[in-house]
């Protein structure tokens, strides 16, 4: 059983992220992120993990992606584009470039940190907590809320800016025409 779950979550989380690339319409693209995202939430629960199971739908294929379709929406970029004009010459040979560094240092990365990935470690659980099963629970909400609340408050305000400046780029301007597609 737990095989047949791991091959369908993984065949949802394939299918969903070749969608994403695939797709032309922005907005299908973001539904088959939320494929993915699902798929990956099964595989958080099929690992007894359902606190992250849980907050991957809340907040990821809840919140964030209805962050992206908004922004699509408000934007409009869900019409078809001009993609032969490039507005910095040579963008494409420097996101080549990029993309191939980038895989480099995750090759160098997973060659240098194997040993890390093959031994298990206790998590973040200590010796204090003994038979508590909600002490990582715990213990992540202590270290979110006192040690990293500034870090976890400058990401909420990111995201109100990120908002706000949406609506004020999509927002039409008085004398300027909407032109349809």
């Amino acid at each position: 059983m737990e095989l047949f779950v791991f091959v369908c979550a993984s065949i949802m989380i394939l299918v969903g992220a070749i969608g994403v690339v695939v797709r032309k319409h922005p907005v299908h693209a973001a539904l088959s992120l939320v494929l993915t995202l699902f798929g990956i939430a099964v595989l958080f629960v099929a690992q007894e993990a359902e606190f992250l199971a849980a907050v991957q739908v809340i907040v990821y294929a809840g919140a964030i992606v209805v962050l992206f379709l908004f922004v699509i929406m408000l934007l409009g970029v869900d019409r078809v584009e001009e993609l032969r004009t490039e507005p910095i010459a040579g963008q494409r040979w420097i996101a080549a470039f990029v993309g191939v560094a980038m895989l480099g240092l995750l090759v160098a990365a997973i060659v240098t940190g194997a040993e890390a990935v093959i031994g298990r470690g206790d998590g973040i659980a200590s010796n204090i907590a003994g038979d508590n099963s909600d002490a990582n629970v715990a213990q992540l909400a202590n270290s979110v809320f006192s040690d990293y609340v500034l870090a976890f408050e400058l990401t909420s305000i990111l995201l109100v800016i990120a908002v706000v400046g949406t609506v004020l780029l999509a927002r039409k301007r008085k004398g300027q025409r909407v032109v349809a597609p």
